[in-house]
């Protein structure tokens, strides 16, 4: 019997082995006496909808296997690839991730493990931070931090919403792995010569075409023929976004008579296509463009994936490049990587966003901007340098002449040269002071009074003071101006002609002091206070607080409804023993789990645990006496009580307002 049962399960969750449900009859039965195979079932979860219905094959992650991916995968370690990070006190601070901000509100403990924003309010532990960060779902964070921390994972099956649509993920991942392969494959065929003539025009090796698996797409609907033989569904092809469907009701492939271009994210897996046309054209066509891109879709965001970087990545070393080259197109990226220029990357779209420059951050120790000459291009250079300076990148910008892109530049004068280009790649600063100097003649007094005005303010924002130095320097001999009207006007803007009152204010305004959660429903303020207390102290010192306080506060006598959620949650699995640690992981409701990393984040200034524990309990013990008061107060109003009731009642009032006297 215990062997049919251990078969039958899916799915049992490790803290709610009192529930164990018998798949013979589906009726859920708790027994205790079955906690002797809690090491059989460790590892075997099942899972019940709402009605108590078994949710067959729904299969998770067990918790042990969680709590190790989270115990190797430190918070801060985890945030610091994506948010520069400065000590202050026991917790960390940077620029939030989630919002646009200038002064630091977003805080990491690396004591609770969590993070909370008090800019935008989000917050949670690493698992959340990865969610958010990198749009994925919990599955897939997992997966992340598991890859991170060189765990493997068990294969997964599913069938919660959250796993259906990491299911159908993964599906469309190997419908565009094949498509890719596809692709590839026909390029090499005896009926692609147009396609192979731009190819050998390009100049591009039988190497290169395979690392960045590049293919043709022909002139009929050849890939979708494809796809039915390998049994793709209708819908799985037109979620791709590779397959077209006509008012007619009829299917075709959306890439023709193109060279493809597949999009991998840094795992590998291809989540897009870029398709070139091949056939001259005198006019701009809007319905055959020279570059047909996919859509964003359920695995493609291009705000959020950079071309090539898991080709660059694989000269890595432990993980990190020492320098990127980022570049507008993908043939800017392919052209430089035949010629032996190996860690290049194209962003999808000229102007750089803030995930991709997270991204570029977590795999290199120096970023080169190397867009295009023209102005859209410049215009994204100082974009993408400001971008990467707010996370703390090296940012460098890549200085050509004679050549309008580096695709032409390499063709021209070969890689050596262009590496030498690298090398000599500017700073952000040399970069925004070239910037400013265009259309400026420095032999004018007034233009360079403007400059001057200009380099300061630049300058000025370098915050580092032996970097300042150093520019100061190199500006002046660069610009022939007296490094003294440098240093006067950049102090002019940096100190007020007060150092040390800017200093002090600029210190107190790095970090935006955090301010105790507003609750949306109105309850008065000390009581809100004291229902927050409440939950600090059930999470950071549960051993003290739990036996004390839960006798005495009832859920009744919470006011704020989402307060009433968190701190029932509390009291339940506090009765079973279990470790706060993992607290957020009680809590699947987004707005609770940033609400809760909110308390823990502010500080109550507790000096003194037994203190704070015991105000609590005189709050709430007083609370329960005045409104026994008020009831005895009416009771007594009431003409039809008796006297004996009377006087029992006027005794009972008596020792309450003695009790409330003592309290005071």
């Amino acid at each position: 019997m215990l062997n049919k049962f251990i078969n039958s399960l899916y799915y049992i969750k490790k803290r709610d082995y009192k529930s164990l449900f018998f798949m013979s009859d589906c009726v859920v039965k708790r027994n205790k006496k079955l906690e002797g195979i809690r090491e059989i079932l460790s590892n075997n979860i099942l899972w019940v909808n709402k009605k108590g219905e078994v949710m067959a094959g729904y299969t998770r992650y067990s918790d042990e296997l969680i709590d190790e991916i989270k115990s190797r995968n430190d918070i801060v370690d985890v945030v610091s690839q994506y948010v520069v990070l400065k000590r202050q006190g026991r917790n960390y601070f940077g620029l939030c991730p989630f919002h646009n901000e200038k002064s630091p509100s977003f805080a990491v403990s690396p004591d609770r493990q969590f993070f909370h924003c008090f800019g935008c309010g989000v917050g949670g532990n690493v698992f959340h931070f990865i969610m958010k960060v990198e749009n994925v779902s919990f599955v897939e964070a997992v997966q992340i931090l598991a890859q991170r921390a060189g765990i493997e994972l068990p294969t997964l099956s599913s069938s919660s919403e959250d796993e259906e649509r990491t299911k159908l993920k993964n599906e469309i991942y190997k419908l565009n792995l094949d498509a890719a392969q596809f692709y590839h494959q026909n390029l090499y065929k005896p009926t692609s010569k147009t396609a192979q003539a731009y190819i050998k025009k390009r100049q591009l090796g039988n190497n290169t075409l395979k690392s960045f698996l590049i293919g043709y797409a022909g002139t009929n609907n050849e890939l979708l023929a494809y796809l039915k033989s390998k049994g793709y569904s209708e819908k799985l092809m037109l979620l791709s976004c590779l397959i077209g469907k006509s008012k007619e009701g009829h299917l075709y492939d959306k890439f023709r008579n193109r060279i493809m271009f597949p999009i991998q994210d840094v795992r590998n897996r291809v989540i897009a296509f870029g398709g070139r046309n091949i056939v001259q054209k005198e006019k701009y066509d809007p319905f055959d463009p020279k570059y047909l891109n996919s859509p964003e879709n359920i695995v493609y965001s291009k705000g959020r994936n950079l071309f090539g970087l898991n080709v660059a990545k694989r000269s890595a070393t432990n993980g990190m490049l020492k320098r990127i080259l980022i570049v507008e197109g993908y043939m800017d990226a392919i052209s430089l990587y035949q010629r032996g220029i190996t860690n290049v990357v194209a962003s999808l779209g000229t102007a750089l966003t803030d995930n991709q420059g997270r991204l570029l951050r977590r795999n290199a120790e120096q970023v080169i901007l190397g867009y295009d000459a023209d102005e859209p291009g410049q215009k994204a250079i100082m974009r993408g340098i400001n971008i990467l300076k707010s996370m703390g990148v090296d940012a460098r910008v890549l200085q050509i002449s004679g050549a309008k892109d580096p695709d032409e530049y390499v063709l021209k004068y070969g890689p050596d040269r262009f590496r030498k280009c690298m090398d000599n790649a500017i700073s952000s600063v040399e970069f925004k002071a070239k910037v400013a100097k265009k259309d400026l003649n420095l032999d004018n007094v007034n233009d360079k009074i403007k400059f001057l005005n200009e380099i300061a303010k630049i300058l000025s924002e370098v915050e580092n003071t032996m970097e300042r130095e150093v520019y100061i320097d190199k500006l002046s001999k660069d610009y022939n101006i007296s490094k003294e009207a440098i240093y006067s006007e950049v102090d002019k803007l940096t100190y007020k002609n007060n150092p040390k009152t800017k200093v002090l204010e600029r210190r107190t305004k790095e970090i935006v002091k955090p301010q105790i959660p507003v609750s949306s429903i109105k309850v008065d303020p000390k009581t809100l206070r004291r229902e927050k207390m409440l939950i600090y102290l059930l999470i950071n010192y549960p051993r003290e607080s739990f036996e004390r306080i839960h006798n005495i506060v009832k859920l009744d006598y919470i006011k704020d409804e989402k307060n009433k959620k968190i701190i029932s949650k509390l009291y339940e699995k506090l009765e079973e023993n279990l470790n706060t640690e993992n607290v957020l992981d009680w809590f699947t409701d987004e707005d609770l789990i940033n609400y809760i990393s909110e308390i823990l984040a502010y500080d109550f200034e507790i000096t003194d645990t037994n203190k704070a524990i015991e105000d609590v309990e005189k709050d709430y013990l007083k609370e329960v006496k005045i409104a026994r008061r008020n009831e005895i107060i009416k009771e007594l109003e009431n003409r039809e009580i008796s006297s004996e009731e009377k006087v029992k009642l006027e005794n009972e009032l008596n020792n309450v307002i003695i009790d409330l006297a003592r309290m005071k």
